[in-house]
């Protein structure tokens, strides 16, 4: 069929009434293209449109229109939209009914249910398709159909976590929900287990895992060049191999997989277009083709057509993607400006945050008057109960504008109908990488534009040339093995490792022992930096014990010398640690173990920044410092401090025992490190994003000696969430945990 979809979409979009004959045209034409094996993506574009043009249409063509967005397989939105698309045929009908979930009140779409399928057939399933396809509905439909015991949940972040949990925390009763290695199995029910990669090799004595979802599951490859693929593919390798666990993964824009990992793992691997959403790009760099640029008079231009394409957009939900959160935060603040500057008054919305900040932040940070102008920002630094007030507050329209860095790829859900790919990079430059986005990238960002159920058309605004096309195959480097980290290899089992002439083969089964490969298998980090710490000790432990042989806190000296091995020994090649250095790293461990303050971070690093720059304003030195001090709080504290010092400890534990010595212990100030020194059974709390102030507040109404577990049900009961000591912001977030 020799017609351009995008100009006949524009010829719908532009006119203001579309005829009984036009309509019939159009109905014809996207019948046929639905019945073409290549076309059916450009028919349901068709139908998309014709659905966000739906008063353009006379009534009388409503049914012809229904019978085709049922034709189409689109049941969810017959079932959202049920007061204007009425079914009229019994057929339609009866296959709208059969398309309704048995577990819960949702309608699958026609490839949904092809999925659910496979899935209820026995086999394991690998899904390739657009972030608006509803992946995560299956994940809903599994928990909720109750035939599995024990389901481990693996998603990259956070925060993707924390949605997730709120999503399926209305199945407690048959789940027990399980968010922290501390947290023990239920014996009387089954148990949900939300956890990152790294929580799932530290959980001690996992039960039998009847069924794995992978999130994400691209971050498994090994030429994804992501930190953390190591650890998700011990994980996963431990799942599939070990506990034989029946398996879901879900990702976006995937060509293929490893070759033969479906056919050993009885899993089938799905991938469709299928969308019930139409990302519609808009060509903004064209229209300035020369005038854009990263400095000078060009950087400015690029900053003000963006400015004025936001105020056209202000009645939209639309994020902004930029390359870090130094960007991210810039970009804001010059966005308050410019509104400013062209006296547009502020939203004046009554935000409870806003409030929490002033009086344990700073009322001076930048991120006070964004609000107030509806701007968020949105990254990877921010404490976790902030990114996800900030989310809400974008989702309910509280905020129109989120200036977003990559965390926006890895799957956080907004109602954005609009995407601007403002920024061509991902995170800094080095000398080996130019860190461009690239093709997977931007469609991922691309995706982000719309959301099923809220928007029928997204839209992504390009200020730069979209990257190349390109098929991206996804690698499972603990099945493909080529290539494969010292990491992962010494996570298999023996028989399934398929090269033993390799040098790798050789150092970790013939050069290290069997207590030293258990050792380093155990804690999963660095193998060559493991061995390098063990044999340090071995060599200097008489010399060095009184640096290791320490428990609860150490002193100043003993903390140096823990962290010196992890620094030296536990960095991964090519890792980004400026502006942190060694030497600033121990002092800011040791000075937040004693205040347990932000403001100590805030004002350690202000006044750092103080004495070096004498240019910069005051406000943006301040406003610098506190981002900073929450990346030092999120990166270092929250994660690789605890992780470096327990593997020391774990090393240290060896070689003492070895040498007939009492070991020291870190692990009590690894825990307090990573949950900002919140008492062990109030740590639930802080997992779930509340304050750490509201958690102190409430503190002392909680015995410390009752489980995690009845953390909850007790401020619940006591209704401790109404406390007049409580700012409102502070009961909001313990009443969304409750």
């Amino acid at each position: 069929m020799m017609f351009n979809i995008n100009n006949k979409i524009h010829e719908i979009n532009s006119i203001s009434k579309i005829s009984s004959r036009e309509s019939f045209s159009l109905a014809q034409i996207c019948s046929k293209l639905l019945r073409s094996d290549t076309e059916k993506q450009n028919g349901r574009k068709i139908i998309i449109s014709i659905l966000e043009n739906w008063d353009k249409l006379n009534s009388d063509d409503h049914e012809l229109w229904t019978d085709i967005i049922e034709a189409a397989g689109f049941y969810p939105y017959l079932n959202k939209e049920k007061n204007k698309l009425v079914l009229r045929s019994i057929s339609g009908k009866i296959r709208k009914e059969f398309h309704k979930s048995n577990n819960t009140d949702k309608y699958f779409h026609e490839e949904q249910l092809i999925l659910k399928r496979i899935i209820d057939c026995g086999k394991n399933l690998i899904v390739s398709a657009p972030t608006s396809f509803g992946k995560s509905l299956l994940i809903e439909e599994i928990v909720a159909g109750c035939q599995f015991n024990n389901i481990v949940i693996i998603q990259p972040t956070l925060a993707l976590l924390d949605e997730t949990r709120n999503k399926l925390n209305k199945y407690r009763d048959n789940y027990k929900i399980i968010v922290r290695t501390s947290q023990p199995p239920s014996n009387d029910r089954g148990n949900l287990f939300l956890l990152t990669a790294e929580r799932v090799m530290e959980y001690n004595n996992l039960p039998k895992i009847d069924f794995l979802i992978v999130d994400e599951f691209y971050k498994l490859s090994a030429k994804r060049d992501d930190e953390r693929a190591d650890v998700l593919n011990a994980a996963t390798n431990l799942l599939l191999n070990i506990h034989k666990s029946r398996f879901y993964m879900l990702g976006p824009n995937i060509e293929n997989i490893s070759a033969g990992f479906a056919e050993k793992f009885n899993a089938e691997f799905y991938k469709t277009d299928y969308s019930l959403v139409d990302n519609q790009s808009v060509d903004i760099f064209s229209e300035h083709l020369g005038e854009f640029g990263p400095k000078g008079e060009k950087k400015l231009y690029k900053e003000f057509v963006l400015f004025q394409l936001l105020l056209e957009l202000k009645n939209e939900q639309t994020l902004i993607y930029c390359s870090s959160p130094q960007r991210a935060r810039y970009l804001s603040k010059q966005f308050v400006k410019f509104l400013i500057e062209n006296e547009i008054l502020p939203f004046q919305r009554k935000l409870s945050i806003v409030e929490w900040i002033k009086l344990n932040v700073s009322p001076n940070w930048i991120l006070i008057k964004c609000l107030e102008y509806g701007i968020g920002f949105h990254d990877g630094a921010l404490q976790k109960h902030i990114t996800t007030t900030i989310i809400e507050y974008f989702n309910e329209l509280k905020l129109n504008f989120l200036f977003c860095t990559s965390t926006i790829i890895e799957g956080v859900n907004t109602s954005a109908k609009n995407v601007i790919y403002f920024d061509e990079k991902k995170g800094k430059a080095t000398k080996d990488k130019t860190n461009k986005i690239d093709f997977f990238d931007y469609s991922n960002i691309k995706g982000r534009s719309g959301r099923m159920m809220v928007h029928y058309v997204g839209k992504i605004y390009n200020f730069n040339k979209p990257p190349e096309v390109e098929r991206i195959i996804i690698d499972f480097p603990f099945f493909e093995q080529n290539p494969i980290s010292n990491e992962i290899l010494i996570q298999l089992d023996p028989n399934d490792i398929l090269n033993t002439k390799s040098e790798q083969y050789d150092f970790i089964y013939n050069t290290l022992s069997n207590e030293e490969r258990l050792l380093f298998k155990k804690t999963g980090d660095l193998v060559l930096g493991q061995k390098r710490i063990l044999d340090n000790l071995e060599l200097s432990i008489y010399e060095n014990y009184r640096f290791i042989n320490w428990v609860k806190y150490p002193t100043y000296e003993q903390l140096t010398f823990v962290l010196t091995l992890a620094w030296d020994n536990l960095m991964k090649s090519g890792e980004t640690v400026n502006p942190m250095t060694l030497k600033q790293l121990i002092k800011v461990t040791n000075d937040y173990a004693r205040s347990q303050s932000i403001f100590t971070l805030i004002e350690s690093s202000y006044v750092f920044k103080k004495s070096k720059d004498h240019t910069t304003s005051s406000e943006d030195l301040y406003d610098e410092a506190i981002r900073e001090a929450f990346q030092v709080l999120r990166h270092w504290f929250q994660y690789k401090v605890p992780k470096w010092l327990n593997v020391v400890n774990q090393i240290q534990i060896y070689v003492c025992q070895k040498h007939g010595l009492e070991p020291g212990n870190f692990s009590f100030y690894a825990s307090q490190i990573e949950n900002d020194f919140i008492r062990e059974n109030l740590s639930i709390l802080y997992e779930y994003g509340v304050p750490k102030t509201a958690i102190e507040l409430i503190g002392g109404y909680i015995p410390p000696q009752i489980s995690e577990d009845q953390v909850i049900s007790l401020i619940n009961s006591q209704k401790l969430y109404e406390l007049d000591t409580l700012l409102p912001y502070e009961k909001e977030k313990l009443k969304s945990i409750l």
